[in-house]
């Protein structure tokens, strides 16, 4: 292992005693910056650990993203917990585990052949000749024939073992036996207090605040004495044009709150009303940028290894005098909300003295967001501590940051314990939301299959504003509450991992590539980061017109794919979903079934996927299976790595059905399940999945690979069913009525 395979984690925290403690007894805690939001990631650190140390999972106890006690390890986000967390871990564990043999060795008198580890102990093995009473070169008669982890730390302690250099493994010592780890924490979910919504401190007050019927919406004027009459409200807490009502009976409150906006005059958000994706990404104003250029000479070149493509990629086909053909067409997605069923929220307390706070969120960055709340409150990250409790649902940057900091002001300006929740309206109305995106695709190919030139074109908003990234304060109660905090300017992630341009580059081996962002600072709606960024629309576009390019030379859509990628790993996934859903028997197009692939690299460096879905297209689309491949390397926990595709599949049949973030000049219209509908329980179809475990390889994110895969044989299954593409999301019945008429 070189410096460069280390997690990044381990740089800032490079003690042993920072990422677990051995307890006297016999049970081990371990300390990580990745926190538990649903992906499993709790069972694979215990998991890890198990395996590596041979502790049982009812020894091991987790704390994770608290500011005060765990190792800083930025965002749990990007699919990156296993890459980053579970990696840190694991090479903490087989340093920790190295220096502690020697030290059993030497106390035991015995060679590292004569040891197993079980139960958090060194132990003798039964017949070896230490065991037996004879040291290992010494004679010297053995009083015990095993040793704690605890035991040796006492001796050497966590805190003198250094992580962050690389570590060569001189002992292979490791557990005999390692059971399967199940997901703890589900317990506490299904029957008892598993969520941050259950809660509860001493002397508690509840808070509701009132937001107008847009996150730009100011209030202009209302009647204090009239708010505070409000049935439930103790107290109105007024910061600026932060509004929030406060008493004893949560209920009660939820009542008051109804009546309170409608009281209030509300400032014009100073929005476009226009709803028409395409019509609207290319009139609002915009930066426009060649991002990279491959092919051909040009100061804007950038090398393939920095487009996140593969080395061997091929940039150089020659055309020759074969027929080309040359396809266009524009794809687009909507806005799309969050939708979490679980509504967000969060807890402060203030210490005794009111010169410090705690804050329980399920924010995706504990340290970030205590970071944001100290700037606001003009406090020391020091006085601020922030505890991760699990949520009901995240996505990306939901709210959690924003009622956060709403109990946080309340509780610090106010010296009171108190939690506070959003409503339905409030989480669908003033949550970030996933940005929209319009996909222009070009491309020449030759009648053999041959990609000559490949030109991609992106407009889209930011697809990250999560509090600690770019300029300034990113809490909407702060820009409401302070007069001097403004929405800072938008920014996004630049290539290779991009935010809008995210899986933007094809995978697929082309002559000449150009991409070029056309980069929107302004938004109808708040927007940031949602579940694998612009890589839905992104995927989604280039998978159709992948299909669609297959359909202008008359050469199946599997092979077209096939011929040109250069990774075999990215055509094994693609193989083996092809013999799960039996392609090759999947009929003519135009007979209402249909059958449709995707593929892709997760921000082409991570996990591999490859997902077919089968759709009947009658009065609505009704998906009937699923299946999928994913290829993520060395898997840690398959149980949860399945878990997160199967939830990705269903969350992307969602968006590209249903989902569609509406507006009007002057509020959010989608605030409720009946305007802004999810997929239900009814509609979620069979779902067949395939893991290619390659143990020999790095674990590489997985939570996200499904998204772009999924959409985009959705799409083509669908194009197959109908015998015509329909190339913008959603792909509701009225959309797909459209589409059938204007053909």
């Amino acid at each position: 292992m070189t410096m460069s395979d280390l997690s990044p984690s381990l740089k800032a925290h490079p003690l042993a005693s920072q990422w677990m403690q051995f307890l006297s007894d016999s049970s081990v805690l371990i300390m990580s910056g990745k926190v538990e939001l649903g992906q499993g990631i709790s069972a694979a650190l215990i998991q890890t650990l198990c395996t590596e140390l041979g502790f049982k999972a009812s020894q091991v106890r987790l704390a994770a993203g608290d500011t005060q006690l765990t190792p800083d390890e930025g965002y749990t986000a990007g699919s990156q917990s296993v890459e980053v967390g579970v990696k840190a871990l694991k090479h903490a564990c087989s340093v920790v585990r190295d220096r502690y043999i020697d030290a059993a060795c030497r106390e035991l008198k015995c060679s590292p052949q004569d040891l197993e580890l079980k139960e958090g102990c060194f132990r003798l093995i039964a017949n070896s000749a230490s065991a037996a009473g004879v040291g290992a070169g010494a004679g010297t008669p053995v009083t015990a024939n095993a040793l704690s982890f605890f035991q040796i730390s006492q001796r050497c302690p966590l805190s003198t073992i250094l992580l962050n250099e690389p570590n060569p493994i001189r002992h292979d010592l490791r557990p005999r036996q390692v059971e399967e780890v199940f997901r703890a924490d589900f317990l506490d979910k299904f029957t008892g207090a598993g969520f941050i919504q259950d809660l509860t401190l001493a002397d508690l007050w509840h808070a509701k605040i009132v937001r107008g019927p847009h996150p730009f919406s100011k209030p202009l004027s209302y009647n204090l004495k009239e708010l505070e009459a409000l049935e439930g409200v103790d107290r109105v807490f007024i910061q600026h044009h932060f509004i929030a009502l406060i008493g004893r009976d949560e209920e009660l409150l939820s009542s008051a709150l109804a009546c309170a906006r409608g009281a209030i005059v509300w400032s014009d958000p100073n929005i476009s009303p226009e709803q028409d994706i395409e019509k609207l990404l290319t009139h609002l104003p915009c930066a426009t940028s060649v991002a990279l250029e491959l092919g051909v000479s040009s100061e804007h070149a950038v090398s393939s290894q920095h487009a996140g493509l593969p080395q061997d990629t091929d940039l150089s086909k020659s055309v020759g005098k074969a027929q080309m053909l040359h396809l266009t067409a524009r794809y687009s997605r909507p806005y799309i909300a969050h939708a979490s069923i679980g509504l967000v929220c969060a807890l402060a307390q203030p210490s005794v003295c009111n010169t410090s706070l705690t804050v329980w969120s399920h924010s995706q960055g504990v340290f970030k967001l205590r970071d944001q709340i100290a700037e606001s409150l003009g406090l020391s990250n020091e006085q601020v501590r922030v505890i991760h409790a699990p949520g009901a649902g995240c996505y990306g940057h939901n709210a959690a940051d924003d009622v956060a900091f709403d109990a946080a002001l309340i509780s610090h300006k106010l010296g009171i314990n108190v939690r506070v929740a959003w409503t339905r309206e409030d989480e669908l109305s003033q949550s970030p939301v996933g940005a929209a995106s319009l996909v222009q695709l070009d491309a020449d190919i030759l009648a053999d299959g041959s990609l000559v030139s490949w030109n991609t074109q992106v407009w889209s908003n930011t697809h990250l504003s999560r509090p600690g990234w770019g300029e300034g304060i990113q809490l909407l109660g702060a820009w409401s509450a302070f007069e001097e905090q403004k929405q800072p300017l938008a920014v996004d992630v630049p290539l290779p991992t991009g935010g809008g341009l995210r899986n933007a580059v094809p995978a697929y081996s082309v002559g000449k590539l150009k991409i070029t962002h056309h980069f929107i600072e302004s938004a109808p709606v708040r927007v940031s980061a949602l579940r694998s960024l612009g890589a839905h629309a992104n995927v989604f576009a280039i998978e159709s017109f992948i299909d669609e390019l297959a359909d202008l030379i008359s050469v199946d859509p599997v092979a077209l794919r096939l011929m040109n990628l250069r990774d075999e790993r990215a055509k094994g996934v693609i193989k083996r979903v092809a013999e799960m859903c039996s392609w090759s028997k999947r009929g003519e197009p135009g007979s209402s079934v249909g059958t449709g692939l995707g593929y892709s690299r997760y921000k082409n460096h991570a996990g591999y996927c490859a997902v077919a879905v089968q759709v009947e297209v009658m009065h609505k689309v009704r998906v009937q299976k699923v299946w999928a491949c994913v290829d993520a390397g060395l898997v840690v926990h398959k149980d949860g790595l399945i878990n997160q595709i199967e939830g990705g599949i269903i969350q992307s049949l969602s968006w590209t059905l249903k989902e569609n973030v509406q507006w009007d000049k002057n509020s959010v219209l989608t605030t409720d399940w009946e305007k802004y509908p999810i997929l239900e329980f009814d509609e979620v179809p069979a779902i067949e999945i395939e893991l290619i475990e390659n143990i020999e390889d790095p674990s590489l994110g997985a939570g996200e690979v499904a998204t772009g895969p999924t959409a985009g044989a959705l799409s083509n299954a669908i194009a197959h069913a109908l015998g015509l593409r329909i190339r913008h999301m959603p792909f509701t019945f009225d959309n797909v009525s459209k589409a059938i008429d204007a053909s």
